[in-house]
């Protein structure tokens, strides 16, 4: 455990590389907790937030809430609340690192797909069929399918819904791109 004495001195010092979670009070000495703990969303910081306050109301259990704390304490709480919050925050930390592992994982693979093994993937989970994709990118169904199957098997992906759902999770869906013809 670590202690700051202001926000600056959490900025500056290095996150810790496993599970952690952060015990913020509403009221520091020089600025608002809760100001803080939009501040750290904002500049990419994730990190399990339990807020405590002596002073707290409704709207700002809500507005931390809101802003993604996983739990919210009243002074005084017993030791057994932050024990409990605690854990949920250091499950919540534990989470949030599997989930970066995964996308840095599915990132990495990704790299390594070809141009057209892309644009296959980005095709195919806009909802297209491979017909409908060879058409567009004017190669033969063969070819079509001989890519996607490469795009798979770099991706991991076992399945075609796993395909998609990984495309989905990385973005590259192109939501203006439907395989139904528009009438009018």
């Amino acid at each position: 455990m670590k202690t700051y004495s202001d926000p600056s001195e959490f900025l500056a010092s290095d996150l810790p590389s496993g599970d952690c979670c952060l015990i913020l009070d509403v009221r520091l000495k020089a600025s608002d907790g809760l100001e803080f703990q939009a501040s750290l969303g904002q500049s990419g910081i994730n990190i399990p937030i339990i807020i405590i306050t002596g002073h707290g109301d409704i709207p700002m259990t809500v507005k931390g809430m809101k802003a993604g704390a996983v739990d919210f304490l009243a002074k005084p709480f017993t030791d057994e609340a932050i024990l409990h919050a605690m854990g949920n925050a250091l499950k919540a930390s534990r989470r949030m690192r599997q989930i970066a592992q995964e996308r840095t994982e599915i990132e990495q693979r990704y790299e390594r797909l070809s141009a057209r093994e892309r644009e296959v993937m980005a095709l195919v989970a806009s909802g297209l069929m491979n017909k409908q994709i060879a058409g567009r990118l004017e190669l033969s169904l063969i070819t079509v399918k001989i890519h996607r199957a490469s795009a798979m098997k770099k991706m991991e992906a076992e399945s075609l819904a796993e395909f998609v759902r990984i495309a989905e999770f990385l973005g590259i869906r192109d939501e203006s791109i439907t395989r139904y013809h528009k009438n009018g």
